[in-house]
């Protein structure tokens, strides 16, 4: 349903809290209240931090860090394997409680989501409250917490839940939007990364007020087509709708290796493996690819990408192994130290019709690496 001209939508960030570590804590007393990281074994060459608890945060522990880091920061913390399982499960759970609420509900991962309140299931009017209300119910069902940020748009909604972690609610209204977004650190912005964030303060660009400054054609100018989005955002203009049926984009699979290959029968081995893996899912959800990607990171941690489209989509693991083998063959992978690969699939096309009531595209967050 459309949004009536000259009214605000009401929208939600929902964002779990330290998701896959506070299940953990609730699913076993013993990790309660300690320095936890749900993730790679730290152990060997070490693997990768999915998520810590906010205890663990407090040593500056972070998603994505290597484990041994993490380990060297807090000694005493507790390595943890993730249950995507268990996760799902909750996720499934969360989502039901959305739904007594709205149809709007447009998941970006197991533990977030936007949802569109503009018309709500129950006539309760305000967002504020039906915020209240989901995590109160999150709460008081399932035993874990949840931070909400409520406003006229997704962008700002997106940031007003990251304001108050843990367990927080935070409203921008429309009147406050534009003041709070010139005074935002510019690598607070989503979608500007740590190379970008970098680019814009050698420029003189700190924060919203300063990229306020320069005119679209100026920003589209260093920044390419994402100025356009810097201009209307920094302005708090954010048309984009809750899309309660995104299109899935992609389904990967991936690993990283307890030791470095660096030999091409382990590096084909190992891809044999992964594409297997991404040739089972691409038949459990009915779909067909046009394009494959390889990834490759090294030893060094630094990561290329190459990738190789077909006119016609295909599903069948030898199309996938055999693109996959050359891809790699062309990074002139010899006498290289290789510590992780992957394989993505892209530009979907269905094996069939498939009823408007299956939604892959929930299923399929959980491999979306």
């Amino acid at each position: 349903m459309e949004t009536p001209p000259h009214t605000h939508r009401k929208i939600i960030h929902i964002d779990m809290d330290a998701f896959y570590a506070s299940v953990e804590q609730r699913d076993n007393p013993e990790l309660r209240g300690i320095p936890l990281v749900v993730g790679g074994s730290p152990e060997g060459r070490g693997g990768v931090v999915a998520t810590a608890s906010y205890e663990a945060r407090k040593f500056g522990i972070r998603s994505a860090m290597p484990s041994k880091q993490a380990l060297q920061l807090c000694p005493h913390a507790t390595f943890v394997r993730p249950r995507f399982a268990a996760y799902k499960e909750v996720s499934q759970k969360i989502r039901e409680i959305f739904s007594r609420y709205t149809d709007l509900v447009e998941p970006l991962s197991l533990d977030e989501a936007y949802l569109d309140v503009t018309n709500d299931k129950q006539n309760i009017g305000s967002a504020i409250d039906i915020a209240k209300q989901i995590k109160q119910a999150i709460k008081d069902e399932l035993q874990l917490t949840a931070s909400a940020g409520v406003s006229i748009n997704k962008f700002v909604a997106k940031i007003a839940s990251d304001i108050n972690k843990p367990d927080g609610l935070t409203f921008i209204g429309p009147s406050a939007i534009e003041a709070f977004m010139e005074k935002l650190a510019v690598e607070k912005f989503h979608g500007v990364g740590k190379v970008t964030a970098e680019k814009m303060k050698k420029m003189g660009l700190h924060t919203g007020a300063d990229l306020k400054q320069l005119p679209e054609d100026e920003l589209v100018k260093h920044f390419g087509k994402a100025g356009h989005f810097y201009y209307r955002i920094v302005r708090g203009d954010d048309q984009r709708e809750v899309q309660p049926d995104r299109e899935t984009k992609s389904l990967a699979a991936e690993d990283t290796f307890a030791y470095d290959l660096t030999t091409i029968e382990e590096m084909e081995a190992e891809l044999d493996k992964i594409a297997r893996t991404v040739c089972d899912r691409l038949q459990k959800y009915n779909l067909k690819g046009r394009t494959v990607t390889l990834k490759v990171k090294y030893s060094d941690f630094k990561q290329i990408t190459r990738n190789r489209s077909y006119t016609s989509p295909f599903g069948d693991f030898e199309t996938i192994i055999s693109t996959a083998r050359q891809l790699l063959t062309a990074t002139n992978p010899e006498d290289k130290k290789i510590r992780l690969l992957g394989i993505s699939i892209s530009n979907f096309g269905e094996l069939e019709p498939k009823q408007k009531t299956e939604k892959p595209t929930d299923q399929l967050k959980l491999f979306n690496f």
